[in-house]
């Protein structure tokens, strides 16, 4: 459980007050501040750094060191975040493909008047929290629909794109505790197969559309135009870091 201390440190992370009510307006608001605030990067993994879901390295990672994370890390400390808060959180598992591992992606539910889908650690995906008995289009933020759809025993998560409805994932509502998705995590630090041992990412949201880093491509979109860039060099990636994520090297 996030301590008094850690969870004021937390929230200034965030760049948030604790809410005056717990309800939807009150989670849009942390949801959305968080990922302007925290980014989605696989850093860790190229760095050779151990990832631990200990709530107590999180913290240390996430506040105290201003760093980002991948969904287990993010979702798993922003579950804590809320549950210190006074909502009522649970973590779920998801697969991206197809013929994903089991505990692919973790996502959260977060029940209010109704149960919302949260995440945090996804990257480039909804901004604000999804009704998740809604089976038609919603907004989730930034000028784009997502839908929730009843599929093959559980439910998928799609995005509207110009070619047609996108999948993101495929989830259900059972609820797991952290250290149920260990295994995945140790998966994605270390398989070949996993697309984050093969690329650097680094990518937050912004005011205006979202910044990420791949590789040592800049890629920037703002009021739905993009623009790439090619970084010349290590120290160019290295300011891009610093100014634009603040991660120090």
């Amino acid at each position: 459980m996030i301590d008094t201390e850690a969870l004021a440190a937390y929230l200034e992370r965030i760049g948030t007050s604790p809410p005056a009510e717990l309800d939807a307006a009150a989670l849009g608001v942390l949801h959305l501040a968080h990922q302007r605030a925290v980014p989605f990067e696989n850093l860790s993994i190229h760095l050779g750094e151990p990832i631990s879901l200990d709530e107590a390295g999180l913290i240390a990672k996430i506040v105290t060191g201003r760093r980002g994370g991948f969904c287990y890390e993010l979702n798993g400390l922003f579950a804590a975040l809320l549950k210190a808060l006074g909502f009522r959180v649970e973590r779920l598992a998801g697969r991206v493909g197809v013929d994903s591992i089991p505990f692919d992606h973790m996502a959260l539910r977060v029940d209010l008047d109704e149960p919302w889908l949260a995440d945090v650690g996804f990257g480039d995906s909804f901004l604000l929290p999804l009704r998740l008995r809604q089976r038609e289009p919603q907004p989730g933020g930034c000028g784009r629909r997502y839908q929730i759809d009843s599929r093959d025993g559980g439910l998928v998560l799609q995005r509207e794109e110009p070619e047609g409805w996108k999948r993101q994932y495929q989830f259900t509502l059972d609820a797991w505790p952290l250290s149920a998705f260990e295994e995945g995590c140790r998966y994605h630090q270390t398989s070949p197969q996993s697309h984050f041992t093969r690329n650097i990412v680094v990518s937050r949201a912004t005011e205006t559309g979202r910044i990420t880093l791949s590789g040592r491509r800049l890629i920037v979109t703002s009021l739905g135009q993009r623009t790439e860039t090619e970084l010349g060099d290590e120290p160019a990636v290295t300011r891009i870091l610093e100014q634009q994520f603040g991660i120090k090297g």
